[in-house]
C-alpha cells in the first residue's frame, strides 16, 4: 500500500504532481499527422480533442479512426506505459469490455519517445455518445454502476511501478486540497469544502490504509463514458484511463458516483449506485462505511483543483471547469443528508457475505 502523504501547511498549495501543474503539449497538427504516418502508417485527417494534460487528436483515415496521444511531458513515461499495460491486462481479462485497444507501431512497440522526449501513442477510437449530452436515468446509473465494477474486476492482479504516483486528483490525497481552498470563489462552496476536508482528515484518511487496495481507472466522470445513441441506458465506451492509480478499490466507486447524484432523489443515487456495483464486485463493511465521505471528497476535489487550475489557465478554464457546477451542487445534497440513515440504507442494500 502507497501511504497517505501528510498534509502541508496552511495556507500552501499541495503537490498537484508535475502534469496538473503543466500546461498541455502543442505540436502542430500537421507534424502530428505526419509522425502517425510515420511510426503507424495510418494517413487520415486529424481534429483536436479536448484534454487537461496530454494534446489529442481523432485521425480517420482509409483503416478507420483512432486517438493520437501525446502526452504531458511531466508526466514522464511510465505513467502512459502503465496505461498501455493496462489497457492489455484489461483485454486478456474480459475482452468485452469497451475500452480502447493500444495500437502497436511499425515496429512492434506500444508508443514513440519523440526527439524532444514527449512520449507519443494511438488507441483505437470508440464510437458512441457522451454521457454528459445523453438523457440520464436510473437504470443509466446502475448499468454504469456494473461495468465500472466490471473494470476494477479487470484490474484485479494488476501491478506497475509506476502505479504509485501522486495524482492530487486521487481521492486518498484529499486532505492536501486545503491549500486550494482559497482559489474558490464561492464563498458558500468554499465552507463546504472545508468542512469535509476537516471531516476526510480526521476521521476517513486514518482508516484508508486497512482497505483493499489496487490499480483503478479513478476517473469515472461523464465526460469519460460513450453511451449508446439508441439507448442511453447502455454504456459503449469508457475512456481516458489517464488518471489511473493504486489507491484505495472504493475510490473508484466513489468517484463515479460523484457525478450520479440527482437533484430529485439524491439519497436513492447514492444508494442504488453503490449496490449496483456492490451486485458485481462485492465491497466489504469498511468501504462501505467510507463511501459516502469519499464521494463528498471527490466533489470538493473537483471543485478545488478546478479552480485553481482555471485561475493559472485561463484560456482552458470552460474545459477545466466544466464538472464545476454538478459538483457543488451534489456537495450541497449529500451535505443535506442524514448519515445515519445512509449507513443503514447501505447495509440493507448491500449486504455483506462473512
Amino acid at each position: 500500500m502507497m501511504p497517505i502523504a501528510p498534509l502541508p501547511p496552511t495556507g500552501t498549495a499541495p503537490p498537484l504532481g508535475g502534469s496538473l501543474d503543466t500546461a498541455p503539449p502543442r505540436f502542430d497538427p500537421a507534424e502530428v499527422a505526419r509522425l502517425a504516418q510515420q511510426h503507424w502508417g495510418l494517413p487520415g485527417s486529424l481534429q483536436p480533442l479536448t484534454s487537461e494534460r496530454d494534446q489529442n487528436h481523432l485521425l480517420r483515415g482509409p483503416q478507420g479512426a483512432f486517438v493520437v496521444k501525446i502526452a504531458n511531458l511531466a508526466e514522464g513515461h511510465g505513467v502512459q506505459r502503465m496505461q498501455n499495460r493496462a489497457l492489455r491486462h484489461i483485454a486478456a481479462r474480459d475482452p468485452d469490455l469497451p475500452v480502447p485497444r493500444v495500437v502497436a507501431t511499425h515496429r512492434g512497440g506500444d508508443d514513440v519517445i519523440l526527439p524532444d522526449g514527449h512520449l507519443m501513442r494511438v488507441l483505437t477510437w470508440l464510437e458512441g455518445e457522451m454521457l454528459h449530452a445523453a438523457p440520464q436515468g436510473r437504470a443509466q446509473s446502475a448499468a454504469l454502476a456494473r461495468m465500472l465494477a466490471r473494470l476494477t474486476r479487470a484490474l484485479e492482479g494488476f501491478v506497475d511501478p509506476a502505479a504509485d504516483h501522486i495524482l492530487q486528483w486521487d481521492i486518498k490525497n484529499a486532505g492536501q486540497l486545503v491549500g486550494l481552498l482559497g482559489f474558490i470563489d464561492d464563498s458558500a462552496a468554499r465552507a463546504l469544502c472545508a468542512d469535509v476536508l476537516a471531516r476526510f482528515s480526521a476521521h476517513v484518511a486514518p482508516l484508508l490504509p486497512a482497505l483493499p487496495w489496487q490499480v483503478v481507472h479513478s476517473d469515472l466522470n461523464p465526460h469519460n463514458v460513450l453511451v449508446d445513441p439508441a439507448d442511453a441506458a447502455r454504456v459503449a465506451g469508457i475512456l481516458d484511463f489517464g488518471d489511473m492509480v493504486h489507491t484505495p478499490r472504493v475510490c473508484d466507486l466513489a468517484v463515479a458516483a460523484a457525478y450520479r447524484i440527482t437533484a430529485d432523489d439524491p439519497f436513492g443515487a447514492l444508494v442504488e449506485f453503490a449496490a449496483a456495483y456492490h451486485a458485481v464486485n462485492p465491497l466489504v463493511a469498511a468501504e462501505l462505511a467510507v463511501y459516502p465521505d469519499l464521494v463528498a471528497a471527490r466533489m470538493v476535489t473537483t471543485i478545488s483543483i478546478a479552480s485553481w487550475r482555471a485561475s493559472r489557465y485561463p484560456e482552458n478554464a470552460p474545459y477545466i471547469l466544466r464538472n464545476f457546477p454538478s459538483a457543488r451542487a451534489g456537495l450541497e445534497r449529500l451535505a443535506a443528508l442524514d448519515r445515519g440513515a445512509v449507513a443503514h440504507a447501505l447495509h440493507d442494500a448491500c449486504p455483506i457475505k462473512e
